[in-house]
Formats: C-alpha cells, structure tokens, sequence
C-alpha cells in the first residue's frame, strides 16, 4: 500500500486518478484550492464515511506561499511519499500576474509543482524509492521559448504560455531523472490525451474555436486518466527514467524537449524564482 499525495484532484482526470487509486492506497493527501469539492470527492469514494486515508490540504500552486505552507503541512502529516501526482494545470484567456510576480500559466502549470517537488523532496528519497508523475500534453510540441523571457511576461500569448508551461513540465521531468536517480527517484511526464472536461471554457478566439471542433472527438476524463494510472501503479516501467508516455507507452518529443542547455536554464531559473522558500 503506497502514500499518495495529488494536485488538482477535485475534478476531470484528477478525480478519476483518486477513485481508482484509493484501494491501492494506505494514505492520500489532496492538495487542492476548493476544499468542499475534495470533501465531495472523498464522499463519493467512500460513501461509508470511514475516510481515515484521505488527508485535505489546502494549496494554490499559483501562490508560493500556499504550496510552500501545504508541503510543510504534508511534511508534518508523513515522513514518507512512494508518489506525487504533479496533475493540476490549466490555461488562461488573458495574462495575469500571481502575488509573487509571475504569470499565471506559468506559476500554476510550473513553478508552483516545481516547488512543491523540491519540498516534498526529502519524503520522496526516505524509503524504497519515490515517484513523480507530472501531466504534460502534445502542446508542448507548439512551444515557442524566448530564452530571455521564461514566461512570457513581455510577449504573452494563452496557448503559447500553455505550450510553453507543457515543455516545462517534460523538462523539469527529465531534469529530476537527472538529478535525483541515485536517491532511487523516478521521474515520468504524461499526454493524457484531449480529454472532455471544463479545461479551457474560458479560452477566446482561435483555440475556443478548436476546442469546440475536437469536443465530438475527446476523450472521457476516466480514458484520460488510464496513462497516469498506468505509471502510478506499473512497477518496473518500461523505458528509461525521464521518459514522456501517452498511451502508457513511451513517446517522443519535440527536439526542445531534448535540449539539456534548455532544461538546465528553466532548473536555475526556478530555482532563484523560489529560493526564499527553500
């Protein structure tokens, strides 16, 4: 039985990673903003009441200080983590700066799971070895990086800084891999395919338009969620540590996806972007 902690489980593919992961389960910490609807979707995976497992823990990934308060709490509630479910993510109409400074995409796709990583870190190298799964997507492969703008602060565009914060999440991925494998540390990133949720109901122009053209195409939440569930729950997974999956097999990625000089200025980048809290 494995300690689970998840971001973004209230609703869509989150949720249904939760329910079929329970069983599996001596503890899950929900990481979410809304905790009424964690409260309801506890309920619905056990309706007996008897939800000791579950543990709700309040953070919003696009302020700092919320996810640096919830990895504490999480700190404090465990010494040991087998998975962290980096799943929460979004796509916004218009910039917007978060408290902190950053933009919004950026902070709540990025930033906000890199920091909750590296603190968390410590429980996920205590025992046998832990791992990390974070939610990417084919978009990545429409990023357009300005090595001197990260997150697009001066030039912002919604589905470009969508794109971009999908790249980073493969390249945050590979660099954990990288970084963190002699600790017994697993890192896998994840396409769940274009999956029917209320992802992108606030979107304008051009990409409102394409998603109602792909809305008799999608996916149901419960597909979307199989590739995660895969890597959650597969012992020995197939490929190398660091690798991009859809399908639950391994897939390729764009050449920025490879790029070590990339993935080393987005680590440094992040890192001074959080340093006050770590």
């Amino acid at each position: 039985m494995m300690q689970l902690a998840i971001t973004g489980a209230t609703s869509g593919i989150g949720a249904e990673k939760a329910k079929v992961l329970a069983p599996k389960c001596s503890r899950i910490f929900l990481l979410v903003r809304n905790r009424e609807k964690a409260k309801e979707l506890v309920q619905s995976i056990d309706p007996s009441g008897n939800n000791d497992k579950f543990t709700i823990i309040h953070c919003d990934l696009a302020d700092l200080q919320s996810v640096a308060a919830a990895a504490s709490t999480l700190r404090e509630a465990t010494d040991n983590l087998d998975l962290l479910i980096n799943n929460a993510g979004g796509i916004f109409p218009e910039k917007k700066l978060t408290k902190d400074g950053h933009e919004l995409t950026f902070s709540a796709n990025h930033l906000g799971h890199f920091l909750l990583t590296q603190q968390v870190m410590p429980l996920l190298t205590n025992g046998d070895g832990g791992r990390v799964i974070s939610v990417s997507s084919e978009a990545h492969k429409g990023a357009s990086i300005d090595r001197k703008d990260l997150e697009l602060i001066r030039n912002f565009g919604s589905f470009k800084a969508y794109a971009n914060a999908k790249l980073y999440n493969i390249l945050f991925t590979k660099s954990l891999a990288e970084k963190y494998a002699d600790k017994n540390l697993e890192a896998y990133a994840l396409h769940p395919g274009v999956v029917n949720t209320g992802f992108g109901n606030q979107s304008k122009g051009i990409f409102k338009i394409l998603l109602s053209l792909f809305k008799p195409l999608m996916i149901s939440p419960a597909k979307g969620a199989k590739t995660g569930i895969f890597l959650a729950t597969t012992k020995q997974v197939p490929g190398k540590n660091g690798d991009y999956f859809k399908k639950s097999k391994t897939a390729s990625v764009s050449s920025q996806a490879k790029s070590k000089k990339l993935r080393d200025q987005l680590w440094e980048y992040s890192m001074e972007q959080i340093k006050e809290f770590v």
